[in-house]
């Protein structure tokens, strides 16, 4: 994963709710299956193996997000487990083949979390970030970000 993608990922998980969240680490998976997929291509199998655990602690964070007092939980579970499996059995058949059948699965039910986060329109999870604006200015080619501190005495007082 590059520095800039983390930059993102992290700005976006300090702005995020509930159902952003989950979204989130879908799109760190799919990152992360990026990076094996290329160092797959490359033969840096020390760099395969680390982009495929690093792909199954993302499924790692989906399964301990997981509310079990829904019926639908179980179901969830079951799917991330197989998937975990799945990258499991690349990382030492060295092929991708089972990699890529979990990432159709996960990208079904990442569409569905997709839709569910675009109707969600709760409070993010963290409330004592910088809000960040983005927008074009001064360029068409050119995206600015801003961040503005609404309380300059985010941390502890002492």
């Amino acid at each position: 994963m590059k520095k800039e993608q983390i930059v993102d990922f992290t700005r976006r998980i300090s702005q995020a709710n509930r159902s952003g969240l989950v979204v989130v680490m879908y799109d760190i998976f799919f990152t992360y299956l990026n990076d094996a997929r290329a160092a797959y291509d490359a033969a840096d199998w020390n760099a395969y193996k680390e982009a495929l655990r690093r792909a199954q602690r993302a499924i790692d964070e989906l399964i301990s997000a997981l509310n079990f007092s829904y019926d639908m939980a179980k179901n969830l579970y079951s799917i991330y487990v197989f998937c975990r499996d799945s990258i499991a059995k690349s990382l030492y058949k060295r092929d991708l083949a089972d990699a890529e059948d979990a990432c159709r699965l996960m990208k079904k039910l990442y569409d569905g979390f997709l839709h569910a986060a675009e109707q969600d329109h709760s409070e993010p999870l963290m409330k004592n970030t910088q809000q960040v604006y983005a927008g074009y200015t001064y360029g068409r080619d050119n995206l600015v970000e801003t961040c503005q501190d609404s309380d300059s005495s985010r941390g502890f007082l002492v």
